[in-house]
């Protein structure tokens, strides 16, 4: 492998700008996932537009890992699919440069990626999930039926559940309304009403929901007797304290957790539960993900050279397609790691040994100008399909 550094050095900034094209396309795809939580933050809640821009600076690490691989990638396949297509790596050939010498601007612009993915896997993951939780307690402190979800058990009120068929985010009114309250020494009591309303105290973190014409179960543990009482208006206080106490405990969840402390609670484990296998899993993509970086543009670079496709739509679904195929074995590896019936290492390891074999064998094959097979099944279906449409009338 020969260093030419005027060559390597304009392959090099070829790949920039399709890189950055990428990375602010691919965000703003990810983000358009969101679109819809973010509009109703703003119209129904009431929402400011800065807490909505921190919301998403927050969440930005989760997706950047994975639209970084994916954005060095499609720079690498586009950068060689222009070179290809304007014949500029036959001309290189016939200088007397083999595939193999066009590699090292690649893998310094794959270890630049790596890099980053590693940076945000690190650091920027666990300070975003910390963030944004953080902002949450925050935000529902002020608007508390944010935090409360519909149909679901809520459990974030100090020794009460609270259940709500509904919420109506502009009047702030509960609709079908369950509490258990437990708050009572040795009684039980449950509160049932069709509806409800909610005021805050934010500097307390306390709440008032006013219930209206419901029934008040209470179950006496030690009589073992059960009073019920039917009223028109209830209060009842409820507290979010405790939510605010298990976020100062530190992170919970192993992507809140730094990778010191993902290390010293795998060593200090003595039962593998889930929680376990899913922080196990967690440890190896914070490395495979920036691995997936290499793996991903080393592929990509003989794709781009084999095609003689000169649209960049060609290059797009290619990798696209290839990333899909990334993903779908990552995300295998994930759900059956997380259930301890597969090797989390093998789990989150086996994309990246798939797609290094795959670029392995597609540089062999370039190097030697033998067409790959994707490329050439490409070609014979689209001859296929241009042959249909002269025989179809």
């Amino acid at each position: 492998m020969r260093i030419n550094t005027i060559i390597h050095r304009y392959i090099f900034r070829e790949m920039l700008p399709p890189f950055g094209i990428n990375l602010i396309f691919f965000s703003f795809i990810f983000l358009m996932t969101q679109i819809i939580e973010i509009m109703n933050l703003v119209v129904n809640h009431r929402v400011g537009l800065s807490v909505i821009g921190w919301m998403i600076l927050y969440t930005l690490p989760f997706f950047m890992e994975f639209i970084i691989p994916m954005s060095i990638m499609m720079s690498v396949l586009l950068t060689f699919l222009r070179l290809s297509s304007d014949n500029e790596i036959l001309a290189l050939k016939n200088g007397g440069l083999s595939v193999y010498d066009l590699l090292p601007p690649v893998m310094l612009f794959c270890l630049v990626g790596a890099l980053l993915t590693a940076f945000t896997a690190l650091y920027g993951l666990p300070w975003g999930r910390m963030s944004i939780k953080k902002l949450t307690l925050q935000v529902a402190s002020t608007n508390l039926d944010i935090g409360i979800k519909e149909r679901t058990f809520n459990d974030g009120f100090k020794g009460v559940m609270l259940y709500v068929n509904k919420v109506d985010a502009k009047t702030r009114i509960l609709s079908e309304v369950f509490i258990e309250d437990q708050r009572t020494q040795d009684a039980i009591i449950t509160v049932v009403a069709p509806k409800g309303q909610m005021d805050s105290n934010p500097e307390t973190h306390q709440f008032l929901l006013r219930l209206y014409e419901g029934t008040i179960n209470q179950v006496d543990v030690k009589s073992r007797s059960v009073n019920t009482v039917h009223f028109d208006t209830y209060d009842i206080h409820l507290d979010t304290r405790q939510a605010a106490a298990a976020m100062a405990t530190g992170p919970t969840h192993p992507e809140e957790m730094s990778l010191t402390e993902i290390r010293q609670y795998l060593a200090s484990s003595t039962e593998k539960n889930s929680k376990y296998y899913l922080t196990l899993m967690e440890f190896h993509k914070k490395f495979s993900l920036p691995f997936a970086c290499i793996a991903l543009g080393l592929l990509a670079a003989p794709l781009g050279i084999q095609s003689r496709s000169s649209r960049r739509s060609f290059g797009i679904s290619l990798g696209i397609c290839f990333f899909l195929i990334y993903y779908i074995l990552l995300s295998a590896g994930w759900v059956f790691g997380e259930a301890g019936t597969y090797p989390p290492i093998l789990g989150m390891w086996l994309p990246n040994l798939v797609m290094t074999g795959a670029g392995l064998i597609l540089l062999h094959r370039a190097n030697y100008e033998k067409p790959a097979p994707l490329t050439t099944l490409t070609a014979a279906l689209a001859r296929r399909f241009r042959r249909l449409r002269k025989i179809t009338p």
